[in-house]
């Protein structure tokens, strides 16, 4: 199967997060006209080649509209509310793991998009992350190991799963 003909990943948000992500893509759509008017304006200052205002007006007229295509993306694919499956791991649940048979080296975190990474005091990881991907669809009690981005075998077990409230 092609990337292209799979779905995007759902990405569970409380409504505050769906109503602040929702809020920052349309004041950035409300922003494309007061770029563009700087970049006309920039073009009419003469040589483009010199002209650093141009260039940063373009740079920035760029990023703001990967943001939007990233919000608009990100918006969506969004479920609002509680993930639906309580007792596996899923995007939208907030997970306790413990590393390597050590009681006191536990974790807590948020497996989600890291969009919602400002609306928490939680580490959020990625579903598609090593860890993430390890442990989605396991219920607590499940042991898993995983390859740690440094190469390094890393064994955890689920301990607890509450959905995220946000």
């Amino acid at each position: 199967m092609s990337t292209t003909d799979r779905e995007a990943p759902t990405t569970w948000l409380s409504q505050e997060a769906y109503d602040r992500l929702k809020a920052e893509l349309d004041e950035l759509i409300a922003k494309r006209p007061v770029i563009a008017a700087e970049i006309n304006e920039r073009r009419e200052e003469g040589d483009l080649r010199e002209n650093g205002g141009y260039h940063a007006a373009k740079e920035e007229q760029g990023k703001m509209e990967f943001r939007i295509r990233q919000l608009q993306d990100l918006l969506r694919n969004a479920r609002v509310g509680e993930a639906p499956n309580r007792d596996v791991v899923a995007p939208g649940m907030v997970v306790t793991i413990q590393f390597d048979d050590d009681p006191d080296d536990t974790e807590r975190f948020l497996l989600g998009s890291r969009e919602i990474a400002s609306t928490t005091d939680l580490t959020v990881y990625s579903p598609e992350s090593a860890l993430g991907q390890a442990i989605l669809e396991r219920r607590p009690g499940d042991v898993v190991t995983y390859t740690a981005p440094s190469g390094a075998e890393i064994k955890v077990k689920i301990l607890n799963l509450e959905p995220y409230s946000g």
